[in-house]
């Protein structure tokens, strides 16, 4: 995106020395990213204590920075031995941000009583302006209040107060206004190629949060492997895999964290776990050789066994999204593909009449199974080089369009799912693939790379699409990908995924270009882990 616009604002010659210059967007809001932006007060500062002067506070220093700070003068606040965390009346939801944020500040949890001195209340104001992510979080008087709309937003705020003590062992006095630029921000992991246990799992999701990131992603079939517990079908799980008890505490912890968790059963490509266990539904070309991974789609036992499979797991996840997969069908990578798969073409016309081909297929596949999902409360999502320029069967409206590459058959330019008015969420290969042994020319991505060049626009290489489609970009997810488990352990994973995973935090919560440098950005993100 480009940078934010408009005029330095100056300040009071009095708090010159102490307080920073910020910059504004054409509507008049002031964002950034660090220790130097604040916004000057719109209305005459606090008066200082009679025994003491206060300079002009500074903006929280935190990870994503916040996007408005009206600065004041005063001491701010810090937990202290009679410190607590308590509920404004009414607001007894917040039960479970309220403990968290005591057992992290090591502060007394009081539930909902009145504030005193020394305290921090969480309060649910639900006709407040702004969305269910945004909070205000006001420092004054020794105490802090943290309101918002919505329990997710008052959460955000904990975890500003969080942070800026962590970097600075204080939140500074005055008042933050936050809410994210895009309403879906997150982590995708391949735990089908690469298992990871339930508490590596668990303790991404609290860096996460932390984060200010929502969605998680589980793509937990390939294939290699299928790694989580079945009911229904037993005999297509691996050895090393999550029971539901575990994926349940899962589930859990990411509703208290605000996270929505997003599964996948890719199909009908990827399902080569699945179909070592029915064999029958392999697809096989022509010549009698099998298609990698790949479901014969023309039989139909092949919908019975992947919609018995969708409805278990769309009970044992709920949530609002499902990932339908969609991509890399192998008898769409074909030079001939009716030649090739005849079976298919014929299941095709049969299907969809004259004229229709396998693609026609493949979508109408893709469709049914978003029906199965919608029955069960859910929103699917498919990968973009699922849904094809040429078919006569269109991908339904709905289907959130999750672009990650330009590279493969049956791949189209963002702008044309973008001018059909689809929504589109960024996994962008070039920038936010983390694919264990750098296979097919992947590298390793890194945070000064995302913090530096990245914006969701930039959905395909390194260009943008036009600003104008930014309202149907809805975030982006940095993706970790199996391909080679063994290159990396999971604690190795853990640490290559930590800046990126910050850069890419920043970039879906403030618009424009970060504040800090990136070796700043670095610095404080090591601060606020070491304090």
């Amino acid at each position: 995106m480009a940078p934010s616009r408009g005029a330095l604002l100056a300040v009071t010659a009095a708090a010159a020395a102490s307080v920073a210059l910020v910059g504004c967007d054409g509507s008049g809001t002031e964002h950034g990213n660090g220790p130097e932006t604040s916004r000057a007060a719109s209305s005459p500062s606090p008066t200082p204590s009679p025994t003491r002067s206060y300079p002009l506070s500074r903006t929280p220093r935190t990870i994503p920075a916040v996007r408005e700070h009206t600065p004041a003068h005063g001491p701010g606040w810090k937990p202290g031995k009679d410190s607590g965390v308590v509920l404004a009346k009414g607001s007894g939801k917040l039960a479970d941000e309220g403990k968290l944020l005591a057992g992290e500040l090591k502060i007394h949890y009081r539930g909902e009583v009145s504030a005193r001195a020394g305290d921090v209340e969480l309060a649910l104001t639900p006709k407040a302006s702004g969305g269910p992510e945004s909070y205000t979080l006001r420092t004054a008087d020794g105490r802090v209040r943290v309101s918002g709309p919505g329990e997710a937003g008052v959460f955000y705020g904990t975890r500003t107060l969080k942070q800026s003590v962590r970097a600075d062992g204080s939140m500074p006095e005055g008042e933050v206004r936050d809410r994210p630029d895009k309403p879906q921000r997150g982590l995708n992991l391949d735990i089908a190629r690469k298992h990871y246990t339930a508490s590596w799992i668990e303790d991404r999701m609290h860096e996460m949060a932390d984060l200010k990131l929502n969605q998680l992603g589980l793509h937990f079939s390939d294939d290699q492997a299928f790694r989580i517990e079945s009911d229904t079908h037993p005999e297509v799980v691996s050895p090393d895999h999550l029971t539901k008890k575990q994926v349940r505490h899962i589930v859990d912890l990411a509703g208290r964290l605000h996270i929505q968790v997003v599964p996948e059963i890719d199909s009908p490509g990827h399902l080569g776990a699945v179909l070592r266990a029915h064999p029958d539904l392999q697809l096989h070309n022509v010549s009698g050789v099998a298609s990698t991974g790949s479901l014969d789609i023309s039989k139909p036992g092949a919908a019975k066994l992947i919609d018995e499979l969708l409805g278990e797991y769309a009970e044992l996840f709920g949530g609002e999204y499902w990932h339908l997969g969609g991509d890399e069908y192998r008898a769409l990578m074909a030079s001939n593909p009716a030649a090739s798969y005849p079976q298919l073409q014929r299941a095709a016309v049969a299907k969809y009449g004259s004229g229709a081909g396998i693609s026609d297929l493949a979508t109408g596949w893709l469709n049914d199974r978003a029906e199965v999902i919608r029955k069960h409360g859910m929103r699917p999502k498919a990968w973009n080089d699922g849904q094809f320029r040429d078919s006569k069967v269109r991908a339904d409206k709905d289907i959130e369009v999750e672009y990650w590459t330009g590279k493969e058959y049956g791949a189209r330019s963002p702008e044309e799912y973008l001018r059909e008015g689809r929504k589109v969420l960024n996994l962008n290969d070039e920038f936010m693939y983390y694919v264990l042994g750098q296979p097919n020319a992947f590298v390793y991505p890194t945070g000064k790379r995302i913090y530096e060049q990245w914006t969701p626009l930039v959905l395909r290489g390194t260009t943008p699409v036009p600003a104008r489609y930014s309202d149907q970009i809805l975030g982006g997810r940095f993706a970790v990908w199996g391909d080679f488990p063994n290159a990396q352990t999971a604690e190795q994973v853990a640490a290559g995924i930590r800046m990126p995973l910050r850069a890419t935090a920043q970039k879906l919560w403030v618009p424009g270009k970060p504040k800090l440098s990136y070796a700043e950005f670095q610095s404080l993100a090591k601060e606020i882990d070491a304090g």
